[in-house]
């Protein structure tokens, strides 16, 4: 690029060769408000593959990106000390069973001899009144003595009042039973179930696809050790894909769930939307997916990058000019509007742009003509001078 010489005192001004530069006109032409940027094809649904109880891997079963069934083994881990833990916590919950079992069968055994007992009174008390019949029939025709007879008496009322007293404290001891075995009933239950949690968690060490569908992301290595919680990788359910796209945050408040874009795939035009928005900006860029509006394509496949253009807003007629260089030095505040053979700086206010244009919202005319070159040469410039 050819300089030449500053002139000038007020405003500095600049010899050019206008053929070096990039010049366009302004004018009115359909301007839509849109983004282009490239999104992958993920499957639909993914479940992960987390760790419940933490140890080093000791046997792998499958590699990535193999088909898996629901409840295939993956991997196996071990932890000796959660291992020895299993067996300490199990042992000592058997122990507790058994104990409990043990006065449970104590307050059974009591309730029997309880009963065998009531048995023994009550044939002695059958017996006193057998007597105490047959005797008050002796006395009363003068054959027993008053003596016997009062001796019959006080057997009889021995007897009843004993065999009375037995079966008040067989009810009251059955009462209290019959709570204290509920009660043990109740903590067997609940240590059954302790038990059994435990035997399952034991089984937490075999790693098991949650899904049927194709192993993705596995990265498990034999010998390491992983946390429990930690993600080793994901089943990617194959019924059906979305596109999955990381776009810059200048467009976070732009883009909305619901919006609709395209894309090419083997020359054909499908139609997607947006379908969910993480607003979360990492590295300047933000994550969005997007879903097919109709019939998936066929042939997709996971990985795959397409280029999406998704329309921010509908079509309208604006004045317009092509995007260049220029805005890197302006930020789009100010531009040389050419006239005759000079090109003088001029204020000027853009507002929506998309991969081709700037939306003018004042300062340039249709027709116009305007330089877009860089202008990192002549950026403290005032007036171009065109050869």
């Amino acid at each position: 690029m050819g300089f030449g010489t500053y002139v000038g005192t007020r405003s500095s001004s600049l010899n050019i060769k206008k053929e070096e530069l990039l010049i366009k006109s302004v004018k009115y032409d359909v301007f839509e408000d849109f983004v282009v940027f490239q999104a992958q094809i993920d499957p639909l649904h993914a479940m992960l593959i987390n760790i419940v109880e933490g140890g080093a891997v000791q046997e792998l079963y499958v590699e990535n990106g193999a088909m898996v069934t629901q409840g295939m083994p993956l991997a196996r881990l071990y932890n000796p000390n959660t291992e020895f833990n299993f067996l300490s916590q199990e042992t000592a919950i058997i122990e507790q069973m058994n104990n409990l079992s043990v006065q449970k069968l104590s307050l059974r055994n009591q309730e029997l001899e309880l009963s065998k007992e009531l048995i023994t009174i009550d044939h002695d008390y059958n017996d006193a009144r057998l007597e105490y019949d047959l005797n008050q029939r002796l006395y009363a025709n003068k054959v027993l003595a008053i003596n016997d007879w009062q001796q019959t008496e006080e057997k009889h009322r021995y007897q009843e009042e004993r065999k009375n007293l037995i079966q008040k404290n067989i009810t009251r001891e059955t009462e209290v039973n019959k709570i204290q075995i509920a009660q043990i009933n109740q903590a067997l239950q609940a240590m059954s179930k302790s038990l059994e949690t435990l035997r399952k968690n034991k089984k937490n060490f075999m790693i098991l696809a949650p899904v049927g569908g194709r192993l993705s992301s596995f990265d498990a290595v034999l010998g390491q050790t992983y946390q429990a919680g930690t993600s080793i990788g994901k089943v990617d359910v194959m019924k059906g894909y979305k596109l999955i796209a990381m776009v810059d945050e200048f467009y976070l408040d732009k883009i909305n769930t619901g919006q609709m874009g395209t894309i090419e795939v083997k020359e054909k035009t499908t139609a997607v939307r947006v379908s969910k928005i993480l607003p979360e900006v990492k590295s300047g860029q933000f994550k969005i997916e997007l879903e097919f509006v109709e019939s998936q394509p066929q042939g997709l496949q996971q990985g795959v990058s397409f280029g999406v253009k998704l329309s921010l807003s509908g079509r309208e007629r604006k004045l317009v000019i092509p995007k260049g260089g220029f805005s890197t030095i302006t930020q789009g505040k100010w531009i040389f509007v050419i006239e005759g053979d000079k090109a003088s700086r001029r204020d000027i206010e853009l507002g929506r742009e998309n991969p081709y244009y700037y939306e003018v919202i004042s300062g340039l005319k249709d027709g116009e003509s305007v330089i877009l070159s860089n202008y990192d040469d002549y950026k403290n410039v005032q007036l171009l001078n065109l050869n």
